[in-house]
């Protein structure tokens, strides 16, 4: 397993899927899921609305998938995190679970992830890092598809956040190879 943190813009990154900060309407208003609708086109925001209407919001913890529009990848899987103080950490590690597992499912080989929950809904980036990793190690064993995981962080402060949680978390895991790139 890869693991590449990337101090960049998640939409401009080479993966079979990247992960949207998503609410549970779908509706990619703001941060990462507004730039994404931006850059892959208004067809993400039309499957969007037609999978909730007929699905149902996507409950906290959950996943949706939708084609990429015009961007480099193949899929975007709406992870909807939780909102720091109303919901529990375990929901944000539910939404990280979820969309690793959902990219294993559809035999995808590569994932982008940002920091799910750190914009308006308020998650320390020292809370997502952790659960992150946390969650990575859980997995990463199961997967047979999945080989590389990027987690695409857009300020300076995220990227060093993420960066020394993740040298000291993954320091002894043998089968996971950590890379940077600022």
């Amino acid at each position: 397993m890869i693991v590449k943190i990337i101090k960049g813009d998640i939409t401009e990154i080479e993966a079979e899927a990247i992960v949207n900060a998503a609410n549970s309407y779908l509706e990619h208003g703001g941060g990462v899921a507004r730039a994404i609708v931006e850059k892959g086109g208004y067809i993400i925001q039309k499957e969007s609305r037609e999978y909730v209407r007929k699905y149902g919001p996507v409950p906290t913890g959950g996943v949706a998938v939708t084609s990429a529009g015009k961007l480099k990848a193949k899929y975007v899987i709406h992870a909807v995190g939780p909102r720091y103080g109303i919901e529990g950490e375990e929901k944000l590690e539910e939404a990280i679970r979820n969309a690793l597992r959902k990219a294993e499912e559809l035999k995808l080989s590569s994932i982008a992830l940002p920091a799910i929950s750190t914009g308006i809904y308020g998650y320390p980036y020292e809370i997502c890092a952790e659960k992150m990793v946390k969650v990575i190690k859980e997995e990463y064993t199961n997967f047979k598809h999945l080989n590389t995981i990027i987690v695409s962080l857009y300020s300076e402060e995220a990227y060093n956040i993420f960066v020394n949680i993740f040298e000291r978390e993954l320091a002894k895991e043998k089968n996971i190879t950590l890379k940077m790139s600022p």
